[in-house]
């Protein structure tokens, strides 16, 4: 069971968030204010926090900063501040991912499940599919005796079919992982950085394609998984 660390002055949002994600399974520690948060810290069980801008005393920016100095833990900013300058300044002080209040409390679960997967592969970075091992804090892969690299965006993608081998993924799931929620480009990007992934793995000649599910999205298939 992971354990929520929840930061805001506001008693409402803190027992909607808290009872939703007690409800999802979720040990939830609920706190109003920067030196409180700090405290709970120290403790060393809390595996991800969510945290409003405004709080009295420290806010919201410097209590993030203060988090990423000495942990490696996923941070949600949840706040009313919703400007584009607010959403650069969360992300410059260490923040994941960045939440504008109102919000759909199952777009908050979403949020939460998504970072805590992502730093749980952090924290366990190599993966073998397909022939391929796979380092996800370098971005190298390691194909037969050759080691290559790929930008981080086309390694994302190949990371993500590649947990799923033979398994469909969705297109809205791609876009997420690789782009995040909040992605409002077009979805083209996406293809493109198929294509160029598909004209990678051909260059390695590793015999795995990308498939594509027509209306749902991609598959990576291992024809050397069946001989």
């Amino acid at each position: 069971m992971s354990t929520v660390l929840v930061v805001d002055h506001d008693s409402y949002i803190r027992k909607v968030v808290g009872s939703f994600l007690s409800r999802a399974g979720f040990a939830v520690k609920e706190v109003t204010n920067a030196d409180e948060a700090l405290m709970e810290m120290e403790r060393g069980d809390v595996q991800l926090t969510i945290l409003d801008i405004v709080l009295p005393g420290m806010d919201g920016w410097r209590l993030c900063a203060e988090i990423r100095r000495d942990r490696d833990i996923p941070i949600l900013i949840l706040t009313a501040k919703g400007e584009t300058a607010h959403k650069v300044k969360g992300f410059d002080a260490g923040a994941d991912d960045y939440l504008v209040k109102p919000f759909d409390p199952v777009e908050l679960l979403a949020r939460v499940k998504a970072l805590l997967k992502r730093y749980r592969l952090t924290s366990s970075p190599t993966l073998n599919a397909a022939g391929m091992t796979l380092h996800l804090q370098s971005f190298e892969i390691v194909v037969g005796t050759e080691v290559v690299t790929l930008p981080p965006k086309q390694f994302g993608l190949l990371f993500k079919l590649a947990e799923n081998v033979g398994r469909t993924v969705l297109r809205e799931q791609l876009i997420r992982h690789i782009w995040g929620f909040d992605f409002d480009g077009n979805e083209r990007t996406l293809d493109v950085h198929v294509n160029k992934l598909r004209d990678k793995l051909a260059e390695w000649n590793r015999r795995v394609r990308i498939s594509t599910v027509r209306g749902l999205g991609y598959r990576l298939e291992d024809a050397g998984a069946n001989e």
